[in-house]
């Protein structure tokens, strides 16, 4: 699965579990979660040095409805 078709199927679990972090996606899961996309980033890249890593914000309730 692409790390979008990954965020799409699970974005209301993610976004109960993580809202205002950033969250590295690595092989279908989410591998570490940071207030910052570079540590997200660099906590996952220590786990797994040679995928490739997804990182993704999720936004807060409020964020969302700012953007609608």
């Amino acid at each position: 699965m692409k790390p979008y078709e990954y965020l799409l199927k699970h974005s209301q679990e993610l976004s109960g579990k993580y809202p205002g972090k950033y969250i590295a996606i690595v092989n279908d899961e989410v591998t570490s979660v940071s207030d910052s996309g570079i540590e997200a980033f660099n906590k996952a890249r220590e786990k797994d040095p040679k995928k490739e890593i997804h990182i993704s914000y999720i936004p807060t309730e409020e964020e969302l409805v700012t953007l609608l």
